[in-house]
């Protein structure tokens, strides 16, 4: 049996060598600005009632949303959301319109996870909420029967991202080596999604594009690849641009997390 560092590298070198196309999804019109306008939708709620929601889930943060600042404010969202994993990390207000048992106080959450099927299904617009986040939007004391009637009516908009006191994170994913390495991005303010994204060894002035894999995470195949390593992020929604210099050490070490000096203006 292959040890699984080779599995995955096996694994993620093959969707890394696809076109940056294969993932196909909808852009829907919030994908060219922040849209500042309510837009109907439906959500339900999963896990446990006061719960964090998942653990994990499609983006690849992992373990980060059982944690502030995604701890209790996640989401899954259905495939006009999510865009085939390009959605991770934008955040939106979600609110149900119903006085008589909701406030007018809106649930602010992150887009960590896809929700596949049933409501989500048949190209609609659903956000699948930790019960922590669905009942934050209930009046006080009705939380739990509002978390009882299931699926709710809502309404949504984007919202920029905002993680106070920390900057833009890349985490090497597991796998990685000389000739290919793969990204999390994590904690990217403002519009939180990104569109594109490239690499820059130090003894090159060409920057690389990385290839889209699935959800938060992008990779480089090359090789061999020689840090440390700069690395420049475009926002999907109003294409903002930052580089943080030489992010990555020349030492680089596999599921490291390396925290940039920067990120993108709220």
């Amino acid at each position: 049996m292959l040890p699984l560092c080779c599995f995955l590298f096996f694994f993620f070198f093959l969707l890394c060598g696809l076109p940056q196309h294969s993932f196909a999804y909808r852009r829907g019109s919030l994908s060219s600005s922040m849209d500042q306008t309510w837009h109907p939708a439906t959500a339900t709620w999963y896990g446990a009632a006061e719960g964090d929601g998942t653990d994990g889930g499609a983006c690849g943060y992992g373990p980060l949303v059982d944690v502030r600042p995604f701890r209790a404010r996640v989401g899954a969202v259905s495939d006009v959301l999510f865009k085939g994993g390009e959605g991770c990390g934008a955040c939106y207000k979600v609110k149900c319109s119903d006085h008589s048992i909701c406030s007018r106080r809106p649930a602010t959450i992150i887009v960590i996870d896809q929700c596949p099927g049933g409501y989500c299904a048949f190209g609609r617009t659903h956000f699948d909420l930790s019960g922590g986040a669905f009942g934050h939007m209930a009046i006080s004391g009705e939380a739990n029967n509002l978390r009882n009637r299931g699926e709710i009516p809502v309404l949504f908009r984007r919202t920029p991202c905002r993680y106070k006191g920390r900057n833009i994170a890349f985490h090497v994913n597991e796998g990685s080596t000389d000739y290919w390495l793969s990204l999390l991005v994590e904690f990217q303010d403002g519009d939180g999604d990104i569109g594109s994204m490239q690499i820059r060894q130090s003894t090159s002035n060409v920057w690389l594009n990385m290839k889209h894999i699935w959800g938060a995470t992008w990779c480089v195949v090359g090789g061999p690849l020689e840090g440390p390593f700069s690395v420049r992020l475009t926002s999907l929604t109003r294409k903002k641009t930052v580089s943080a210099r030489y992010v990555i050490p020349k030492n680089w070490s596999s599921k490291a997390t390396y925290t940039s000096k920067l990120n993108f203006d709220v």
